[in-house]
Parts: structure tokens; C-alpha cells; sequence
């Protein structure tokens, strides 16, 4: 136990130092790949070391190689933060210790993941009862809500892909938007569904409703999924629900909504309107880890029917000790893995219905602010209607906006990073962190500035 608690004590230490670093500190690493391989050392010991001297060699080895990923001037991709108690109970779930898929061996995390998903499906406005997977990430919640989907219209049609697999099956058609989530097509190759059919989005990604009306009534009758998407990548769009869906369910078709981070938006009064008919789908992928701000790993594979889940997922052993009325394990792809829900359920005990809207808005305030302040800068450009948390700009040219991009990383006051939009080089803001302060935005703001007129 002295090693231990020695140990322990290394690694609070360090990482109360770490947190307080984040409000001044450079937002990119500040040192190589290969500076931190010399600074940890590249051959395995002879002997063992000291379990605190391990923790803080690597503690100190690494932290100039760290990103300032949880400070409140990180905007880019769409990373969000650690909110305090989902911190704590983090290290908990790793003192614990507990393999979280039977109700049977782990009572406090089925009992925690049962109140946590009913939490969730109340906050999001989804149907009470659908079964709730925590997942790795996004990526797989689209991949085991798109399993489920797959199965389930097969079976419809009629094959069991269980017992018979997809070959000699009918062909499952799914269709998505021209600008939907490059996690969506990689789900599907996981699964054997190849390249989807692409309907025509807007200015903004949103799938065009007549254009999806179409394509759905050319497909035969085939079994069909459809994908939409609550928070384009770019833009923060979100699809207009009511009229899709109701498209797919006029042609039988299973509809999966992508919504990683935007999905948030019912928690919101002002931005619930953003997903308006979007409880109608079937299924629904999320990641706690980005507008929810809990540690990384933590997405959320919401599925209506539990039944279909479970019978695409689920699975039986003679060791296992499992439930008559489902597990834990039914509902995602791992066998092992961590005790997400922990996190989850004190983000949410701890912020409360009033305190998850709360953050919501803040982070569209903020990212109003920043489109807001671009748009006063002389050449600069805001490209998309800002709705939620995402914005991109442009500053006059593709060279030009490299260049700005480029500056502001040298700058080290803020990480906000580029992307292509439309065929052309644009800034991409997105604002994901609990902890983004007014001044945050500001000292991010001068920033581009500095940036983008710096002679």
C-alpha cells in the first residue's frame, strides 16, 4: 500500500500542476515526438523501479509534449473538456477497477448506467425505454447503432444475418447526405455496407428533403437506411428532421441520426428547435466526451427498439453470469472495458438539468462571439450561418488563410485549425469546452488578429 499511495500521491501532484497551467500556457506541444522518446529513455530496464519514480519520470518526460487539449483556448476539431466531478470520478472508475458488463458482478455500475441513461433520454428528448450503449467514442455509436439498423432491415426482409452472415443477403442500401460525418462511411466498411448513396446537401450540409423523397423511391424496396446528422462538422447544420424522416418511414427505411455533438441541443430551451422531429428515428449516436465535457472515452449508441441492439450485440458464454432481463454487455461491441457511465452520471448529478442547458448556451455564445469578431476584421469572411458551436471563416484567399492558420499556431495563444469547406481553405472554430471563458475568446480573438495583420 506505501508504493501505492506513493505512487498516487506523484500523480495528483502532477496533475493539479498540469490543471493549473492550462489558463496561461501554450495551447500546442512544446516539444517533438522524438524530444520525449530521449526524455523517457527508449530501453526497457533490466530491472523493476520504483512505482513513484515511474510516475513521475513519465509525468515529467511528457508534459512539454502535451497539447493544452482541455484549456479553454483548444477550438479545434470538436474536443470538449473534463468537467470537474466526471475528473474525479474518472479516477475513481480507475481505482475500481470494476469490468462493466453484467448486472450480476458490477451491481453499482448497472445501477448507475441504468439512471444515467434514463438521465440522458430525458435531456435529449428521446423515447424513454430506448436502450443506451456507452461506447469507446462516436465512431462506434454510429457503428453499433448502424448494426443494429443493418440486422434489423434484413430481418425485415426476411435474412438472418446471425446465422447466415451478408453474403447471398439482400443488398442493404443506406443513404446520407453529400456532407455527412467521414465516421459514418467508415462504420459502414466496418460492417460490410460498402459506399453509401449520396443525396444532395445545401450551402450549410443539410440534406435536401425532396432530393432524399427521390432517392428513397427509386431504391425498389430494398432494405434502406437512412443517415441524417444533428451539427455539420463545418457549419454546426442540422437536418430538417420532420420532413426526412418522415421520407423514410414512407419508404420503410431505418433512420440513424449522427448527432456527436450537436444531438446537445435538446438539452437547450433556445436551441432545441435545432432537432425538432429528430426523437421520430430509430437509433442515435452521441459522444459525452465532446458538448457534455467527460473524460475521453465515452460515446453513447442510443437505440428505440432494445430488442434490436441486443440482437446485434448481445452475446452468450457458459462462464458468463448474465441477466435474464439484459446486460450491460448487450448493447455494445466490447466484452472488456471501463465503467463510462460513472463519469457520465456525475457530469450530470453534477450540473443538473438547468446547469447541462447552461453550457450549451455558453458555447453557442461564444461561438456567436467569434463570428461576431471575424466578421468586424477588414478581408475576413464568416462562411456559415452560426447555430450552434462550429464557425468557419476565410481571409480573402485559400494562401492567405493558410497563412493566418499557420500564424496562429506559431502564436500559441489559441489552437484553432483549418480545414476545406466547399472547395475552399476556411478557419474552423469550434467551441466544445466547459471551461472557455469570455476572456478566453477575447485573448483567442486578438490572436487572429495578430495573425491575420501581422506585417
Amino acid at each position: 500500500m506505501d508504493a501505492r499511495e506513493a505512487a498516487l500521491g506523484q500523480a495528483y501532484g502532477h496533475a493539479v500542476r498540469w490543471l493549473a497551467s492550462l489558463s496561461d500556457r501554450r495551447v500546442p506541444a512544446g516539444a517533438s515526438v522524438e524530444g520525449v522518446v530521449r526524455a523517457l529513455g527508449a530501453e526497457l530496464p533490466d530491472g523493476p523501479s520504483a512505482p513513484a519514480d515511474v510516475v513521475d519520470l513519465l509525468a515529467t518526460a511528457c508534459e512539454p509534449g502535451l497539447t493544452a487539449f482541455p484549456s479553454g483556448r483548444f477550438y479545434g476539431f470538436v474536443v470538449g473538456g473534463t468537467e470537474p466531478a466526471a475528473l474525479a470520478a474518472d479516477w475513481l472508475v480507475s481505482a475500481w477497477d470494476q469490468n462493466c458488463v453484467m448486472r450480476a458482478v458490477s451491481p453499482a455500475y448497472t445501477a448507475v448506467e441504468d439512471i444515467a441513461s434514463a438521465w440522458l433520454l430525458d435531456l435529449l428528448g428521446l423515447p424513454g425505454g430506448s436502450a443506451v450503449g456507452f461506447t469507446t467514442g462516436a465512431t462506434m455509436a454510429n457503428f453499433t447503432c448502424l448494426a443494429a439498423a443493418r440486422d434489423a432491415v434484413l430481418r425485415r426482409a426476411g435474412w438472418d444475418v446471425a446465422g447466415d452472415g451478408l453474403t447471398g443477403g439482400p443488398a442493404v442500401r443506406v443513404v446520407v447526405g453529400a456532407d455527412r460525418h467521414m465516421a459514418i462511411d467508415l462504420a459502414l466498411r466496418y460492417l460490410g455496407l460498402g459506399r453509401p448513396e449520396v443525396v444532395t446537401a445545401d450551402d450549410q450540409g443539410r440534406i435536401e428533403p425532396e432530393a432524399l423523397r427521390r432517392t428513397l423511391a427509386a431504391g425498389g424496396g430494398r432494405p434502406t437506411i437512412v443517415v441524417l446528422q444533428a451539427g455539420d462538422i463545418h457549419s454546426g447544420a442540422f437536418d430538417p428532421f420532420a420532413e426526412t424522416i418522415r421520407a423514410a418511414a414512407e419508404a420503410n427505411a431505418w433512420v440513424h441520426i449522427d448527432g456527436a455533438f450537436g444531438l446537445w441541443a435538446a438539452a437547450s430551451p433556445e436551441h432545441a428547435h435545432l432537432t425538432a422531429g429528430c426523437a421520430d428515428a430509430d437509433s442515435w449516436a452521441t459522444d459525452a466526451h465532446k458538448t457534455l465535457n467527460v473524460p475521453y472515452d465515452c460515446g453513447l449508441a442510443i437505440v428505440r427498439d432494445p430488442l434490436a441492439v441486443r440482437a446485434a450485440m448481445g452475446l452468450h458464454g457458459d462462464y458468463l453470469i448474465q441477466d435474464e432481463h439484459g446486460d450491460p454487455i448487450d448493447k455494445v461491441p466490447e466484452l472488456s472495458r471501463r465503467g463510462r457511465a460513472f463519469t457520465v452520471w456525475a457530469a450530470l448529478r453534477s450540473l443538473g438539468r438547468s446547469g447541462v442547458a447552461d453550457l450549451v448556451e455558453r458555447l453557442c455564445r461564444h461561438a456567436s462571439t467569434f463570428a461576431t469578431g471575424i466578421a468586424e476584421m477588414e478581408g475576413a469572411t464568416v462562411l456559415n450561418d452560426v447555430v450552434f458551436t462550429q464557425v468557419c471563416a476565410e481571409f480573402g484567399d485559400d494562401d492567405r488563410t493558410q497563412q493566418v492558420l499557420a500564424r496562429l499556431l506559431d502564436d500559441g495563444t489559441a489552437w484553432i485549425s483549418g480545414s476545406t469547406w466547399h472547395g475552399r481553405r476556411v478557419m474552423r472554430i469550434s467551441v466544445s469546452n466547459w471551461s472557455t471563458t469570455d476572456d478566453d475568446v477575447t485573448h483567442a480573438l486578438d490572436a487572429i488578429r495578430r495573425a491575420a495583420f501581422r506585417a
